[in-house]
């Protein structure tokens, strides 16, 4: 008998669930029903158009209706809104210019997406010049606005990915761009001292930034602020994050879940029988067994194929998310995998952080840049909750490796032992990768105690003294109040100017040196702990101890 399986929703999830049905059952009827008029189209590159690296509109377009209907044999049927699910008579309502119809399934698969959250601003409805982005027909009002009203002055509100990569292709078109982000600093998903380079670096790009920020007024080209305060702005892109579009799943009676996500089991099934589900709209789990949102295409993609593999009887199951990305601002590349320290602080649980500084490559060979790796661990199993890094180039390839390793549940013992190529262009004989497995390695096997960023300030408080050792001329650019300096090379034989009986805690400018200046100690007798970090990760987060 063959199969008539009906997908809502294209895109990502939806297409890749189409198209992969399509290859296991060549018999089966298949129809994908897209709300719009693009039923596979690349949101993720609509900023990228809008700052023009992206030239043609048409690029967007990844496939048409007709392409997929030749291709792969595919009923699509584009401007096609699902309004109902009948889940007794196994049956959906269709509205489709301005008519509705129903059509049967024996097997339903939603792929719905998320939608931009717009939260209620007063005189937002009265706003002509306030946009969300997260479809082509979004882009084509942004664009049209551009065109027609040449906006001097934008402003975004809500600095994660899409504000950061629509502030940074506005800013590209010579427009003065200013953020305004709620939380404490922009990029939430990532950790406040990573996050703080990523300030550094739009501000540097003339990007002006406002954290702790938020609007509660829209007045003409006037934007007031929750501080008092208040911004012109010609054109307003809003995004303060998305909701899982899963108002077609409640009105069918299926079970939702965190932030009205669907919930689905081990093969996207369900509560209701036959009806599956992917992509944004539904939870995942992340590492940990925990529910998590993730939206993001990679996981969307694979779980459109596996969806299709297990409706046609493959054996295979829903393994979960890490929610690995990345994001460029600028010259700077930012990405993380798995969980963050501050995700890690709410379930309270243990962790340890290494935070190792690199290059990208042999730092001999020309045109090596600075890499900044964050490593979050498990204090005793050395267990890889998660991971950020960011530098100019080659982030992607350690955060990659890193989430492979969180997927093949390697610890941090693994990493030293990751075998990478190597010649001086490409690498360095010790990868930033093995360097952060030794760090750790060093902190689980007692070699080394380390403290973060964050906790500096109630150690010296509690009477420990900071001996920095970097050398003289470094602390010319800066240093930390009341700190004692020996170079570290100068150190063995400066012993004596030290107090077995005062706990120290020793920095310099990346975390190396003062690494080697802990062993020194340790070795002699002295109460040592390292600054995980040190002067250089310190001094992007805060200046309160600085001088």
């Amino acid at each position: 008998m063959t199969e008539k399986i009906l997908i809502v929703g294209g895109v990502a999830g939806g297409m890749s669930a189409a198209t992969r049905l399509r290859r296991l059952q060549e018999k089966a009827e298949i129809i994908v029903f897209e709300k719009g008029p693009y039923v596979s189209f690349a949101n993720c590159g609509l900023p990228y158009y809008v700052g023009g690296e992206i030239e043609e509109r048409e690029n967007l377009i990844v496939q048409s209706s007709k392409a997929l209907q030749k291709r792969f044999n595919l009923d699509v049927r584009e401007n096609s809104e699902v309004t109902a699910i009948d889940s007794k008579e196994k049956k959906i309502t269709v509205l489709s210019n301005g008519k509705s119809y129903f059509e049967s399934y024996d097997k339903l698969i939603l792929s719905p997406g998320a939608k931009p959250f717009v939260p209620q601003i007063k005189g937002l409805d009265l706003a002509n010049n306030v946009f969300t982005l997260r479809n082509i027909p979004d882009v084509d009002k942004i664009m049209a606005q551009l065109k027609e009203k040449a906006p001097k002055k934008a402003t975004i509100i809500g600095a994660g990915f899409i504000g950061i990569e629509m502030a940074e292709n506005l800013a590209k078109r010579g427009i003065a761009v200013t953020i305004v982000e709620k939380a404490p600093h922009v990029l939430p998903t990532i950790d406040r001292e990573m996050a703080a380079y990523v300030n550094e670096e739009l501000i540097k790009n003339n990007v002006s930034v406002m954290t702790n920020t938020g609007a509660v007024e829209f007045k003409d080209k006037q934007i007031l602020l929750d501080n008092g305060e208040s911004l012109l702005s010609d054109l307003t892109i809003l995004s303060v994050g998305i909701q899982p579009e899963t108002s077609l799943a409640k009105m069918a009676d299926i079970k939702l879940g965190l932030r009205n996500a669907i919930l689905v089991d081990e093969h996207y099934e369900t509560s209701v029988k036959d009806i599956y589900a992917v992509g944004d709209a539904i939870v995942v789990k992340n590492q940990l067994g925990h529910d998590a949102l993730i939206s993001l295409a990679s996981p969307a993609n694979r779980q459109g194929r596996q969806v299709a593999d297990i409706i046609s009887g493959l054996p295979v199951e829903n393994r979960g998310s890490l929610g690995t990305a990345i994001v460029r601002v600028f010259d700077l590349q930012v990405a993380s995998t798995g969980l963050s320290e501050s995700q890690l602080q709410s379930l309270n649980l243990k962790h340890k952080i290494v935070h190792v500084m690199a290059n990208n490559h042999a730092g001999y060979y020309p045109g090596a840049t600075s890499i900044v790796l964050k490593l979050i661990f498990e204090p005793e199993s050395g267990e890889i909750f998660g991971a950020q890094a960011l530098g100019k180039e080659g982030v992607d390839k350690r955060i990659d490796i890193l989430s492979t390793a969180i997927k093949a549940k390697l610890t941090v013992f693994d990493l030293p032992e990751l075998e990478f190529t190597y010649a001086p262009p490409f690498g360095s004989a010790k990868d930033p990768v093995n360097m952060a497995g030794y760090a750790a390695m060093n902190i689980i096997l007692g070699q080394s105690e380390n403290i973060q960023w964050h906790e500096l300030a109630d150690e010296l408080a509690k009477g420990k003294v900071l001996l920095d050792v970097r050398n003289p001329n470094e602390l010319i650019k800066g240093k930390f109040k009341n700190s004692q300096n020996i170079p570290l090379d100068e150190l063995r034989g400066r012993l004596n100017e030290l107090d077995k009986k005062i706990q120290y805690i020793v920095s310099c400018q990346s975390g190396l040196r003062s690494y080697n200046a802990e062993r020194i100690l340790k070795q002699e007798g002295y109460q040592v702990k390292n600054l995980d970090g040190a002067f250089g990760l310190y001094s992007k987060v805060r200046n309160d101890l600085i001088e």
